[in-house]
């Protein structure tokens, strides 16, 4: 392993302890709570995007296979 990432490495995983005495507060709780939801808001605010383009794409096909059938060329 390069030395370089190794120190990366063994930094990030003693972060946590670094910060264990702070996070113990109420005020340190509840940035753990806020940074939670955040997290939960942006992984969401993506699933919805593709969502939404997945309900579009849909709405569009649907649309031009009703179309399609009124003039008689249906599936």
């Amino acid at each position: 392993m390069y030395p370089a990432l190794a120190s990366v490495l063994t930094t990030l995983a003693a972060l946590p302890m670094q910060f264990g005495g702070m996070l113990q507060t109420p005020l340190g709780q509840a940035f753990v709570v806020v940074v939670a939801i955040a997290v939960v808001v942006l992984i969401g605010r993506l699933v919805l995007r593709v969502a939404w383009r997945l309900v579009t794409i849909a709405a569009v096909v649907i649309g031009l296979l009703l179309l399609l059938s009124f003039f008689g060329l249906g599936i």
